[in-house]
């Protein structure tokens, strides 16, 4: 298993920090012998994206801002470059709404804000896949895969607007899967349960949510980032080379209760 992407190149968009699902996906990838360029928003987490970078001899880390047509173009540009010109597999795991929107009601969210979330959360993979299309043709076909979580089909109380946007991601990734297996790229979600991350600690009553979720799920037990790492691993994989448009639950069997 230790060269399982032996000879593979692929692109993590959405490291924060060494506690992001990306970086465990990232991590996991790396041990199995893939080669990984990574993306990152803004100056604020540069530094630390390229220290975690660097530890798996990473040879391109680079600025994305998912908004901007021209910056996305740029990203797989240089990517192009510096892997030959193809790619083998691109992880997706970028969302953004404003804090202020998780806390109060989804009936309050304001119209520019509604937009933003759906745009940096669900689009961004549409843009994405559209610029990793023609490099990953080149290699013959590809895998993309994005983070999603069950707010998107399911009312979670303070999820909202992000909910969404999840549920938008949700509908895209099924398009997407119609519209590039002809190309024989493939495209899924993983949906998790609550991992302690950056982003989730801007969810008001996250705790409370990862209590619910233990007494709940059919296992008892919470997830870690290094789940996503083996689900995303096993979804990149040639194992699933018949595996597309699908959402893979990594949530402890949470998903599947009606109470």
């Amino acid at each position: 298993m230790a060269s399982f992407f032996a000879g593979k190149q692929g692109l993590v968009l959405g490291v924060a920090n060494k506690r992001s699902i990306a970086w465990a996906i990232a991590r996991r990838l790396a041990d199995d012998g893939a080669e990984l360029a990574f993306t990152y928003q803004g100056e604020r987490i540069e530094s630390t994206v390229r220290q975690l970078a660097e530890s798996v001899s990473s040879p391109l880390v680079t600025a994305c801002d998912v908004r901007s047509d021209d910056d996305v173009a740029r990203v797989f540009s240089e990517v192009g470059e510096v892997f030959d010109g193809g790619l083998d597999f691109l992880v997706h795991s970028v969302a953004f709404a404003a804090a202020e929107d998780l806390e109060g009601r989804f009936t309050d969210t304001p119209r520019d804000r509604f937009w933003l979330a759906v745009d940096v959360s669900a689009y961004s993979l549409v843009a994405c896949a559209r610029a990793a299309e023609p490099l990953m043709e080149t290699r013959g076909g590809g895998s993309i895969v994005t983070m999603t979580y069950l707010g998107g089909e399911r009312a979670v109380p303070h999820y909202n607007v992000m909910g969404v946007a999840k549920a938008t991601l949700d509908a895209s990734v099924r398009y997407l899967a119609w519209d590039l297996g002809q190309k024989s790229i493939r495209v899924n979600a993983i949906s998790a349960g609550p991992v302690r991350t950056l982003a989730a600690r801007s969810i008001t009553g996250f705790t409370t949510m990862e209590e619910m979720f233990e007494q709940r799920a059919p296992l008892h037990r919470q997830i870690e980032a290094d789940d996503c790492g083996a689900a995303a691993a096993y979804l990149l994989s040639n194992d699933a080379k018949n595996v597309t448009g699908t959402t893979l639950y990594v949530d402890s069997g949470y998903h599947a209760m009606g109470m």
